[in-house]
């Protein structure tokens, strides 16, 4: 049997933290605390639905967070 492969390290952090933070501030706090990827998308972005552990993902309006998840 194969052996299990560990995950990525992620972050025990909360994604709704950062809703209603400037686009710059959102992602400067997410990688200082830890996050491997932040990804800032506008609305309606059409992305994959693929899980990647250690990224947070945010959609940003007017420069602000709007939605914050991980994957």
């Amino acid at each position: 049997m194969a052996p299990v492969p560990n995950p990525p390290y992620e972050p025990q952090d909360d994604p709704e933290t950062y809703v209603g933070l400037a686009q710059e501030e959102a992602e400067e706090q997410a990688r200082a605390r830890g996050w491997n990827t932040v990804r800032s998308l506008p609305p309606g972005t059409i992305i994959t639905m693929e899980y990647l552990g250690g990224r947070l993902n945010f959609e940003v309006k007017d420069g602000v967070v709007q939605r914050s998840w991980k994957g």
